[in-house]
């Protein structure tokens, strides 16, 4: 899947902790990238994207912190962190 913004510029990392940065809108402040420092991977805040994305999910994570009323059922991978 590819990401286009429209401008470089409306894009800022934020060096978040030795292990992350962050990537936000520099306009509207939301938070659009999640990029782990030693992975070959970034996360991707698909809330934020006009739709259709055509994206699907591929696994949960961060599952054991998830809400006692949110219930996952659609079969795909679960882990309690990355």
């Amino acid at each position: 899947m590819n990401i286009v913004t429209i401008t470089a510029d409306g894009l800022t990392w934020f060096q978040s902790s030795e292990q992350v940065r962050r990537g936000f809108c520099s306009i509207c402040g939301s938070t659009l990238f999640f990029d782990p420092i030693d992975q070959d991977w970034t996360s991707v805040a698909m809330g934020a994207f006009d739709q259709p994305t055509g994206a699907t999910l591929a696994v949960h994570i961060f599952v054991a912190e998830k809400g006692d009323y949110y219930e996952i059922g659609d079969g795909l991978p679960q882990k309690t962190g990355l």
